[in-house]
């Protein structure tokens, strides 16, 4: 079976996935994490790109990514970042080969109705992972500089964050309880089906705004209907 193509829309968010090759661990130390987010942030500037959400763990990467007007940024953001870690745990490892899969997974992401819940489900990784137990415990995810307990001077604030208050200090209570809600269960399969299968999150109509503005025929889609954030919210307060 060919494999699928990747699709990269200009403006839009996306959602990275990048696994260790053969899901073997790419961060054994808190100096790889470190190294790594360094180099995400030097070449945020350098590519001109906007990073909104991220998440580290033992074996692979979450990245929310805008690659602005240029597509091509997000293909060479993954290549040199994969360019400085790889020979750096070469070099740990005393081994030489690829560290990463060969291929990383990216989707356009439907800002309106699934951005924060992307930002959530990458968020809350560690903790479906049981490394801990609340998302503020974990030292590697955007969720602590989100809520405004550590700074990240390049983590971009993306707009729907921007939208759920006025000021700062409240965007960043707002988020904190949208992520203590947790994720309805419909939605994380959708989320998570996303993920495994590289498809893009959003509705029909987005997905056919994606063609039209990519001149790409998107065969497959996931399955079942679009989970909404609003009403999977609503119906967990009640």
């Amino acid at each position: 079976m060919p494999r699928r193509g990747r699709v990269i829309a200009p403006g839009y968010p996306h959602h990275i996935v990048q696994r260790g090759h053969n899901r073997q661990t790419v961060f054994f130390t808190e100096e790889d994490r470190s190294s790594y987010l360094a180099t995400l942030g030097e070449f945020r500037e350098k590519l001109g790109v906007q990073i909104y959400a991220y998440c580290l763990v033992t074996n692979h990467v979450h990245l929310i990514v805008n690659p602005g007007n240029n597509a091509t940024s997000l293909s060479l953001l993954m290549k040199r970042l994969a360019g400085r870690h790889t020979p750096r745990l070469n070099h740990f490892k005393r081994r030489t080969g690829t560290s990463w899969e060969g291929r990383f997974k990216c989707f356009p992401i439907e800002s309106n109705t699934y951005l924060l819940a992307c930002a959530r489900y990458i968020d809350l990784n560690p903790v479906r992972a049981h490394m801990v137990a609340r998302p503020e415990e974990y030292a590697w995810s955007s969720y602590r500089a989100g809520t405004g307990l550590c700074d990240c001077p390049w983590l971009d604030p993306d707009p729907c964050f921007l939208a759920l208050a006025p000021i700062v200090e409240q965007r960043q209570q707002r988020y904190r309880e949208f992520v203590t809600y947790g994720i309805p269960q419909l939605q994380l399969e959708f989320l998570r089906t996303a993920v495994q299968r590289n498809q893009l999150t959003g509705s029909d109509t987005f997905i056919t705004e994606i063609e039209q503005a990519t001149g790409t025929r998107i065969l497959s889609r996931p399955p079942g209907r679009p989970i909404s954030v609003k009403k999977t919210e609503e119906a967990q307060r009640k």
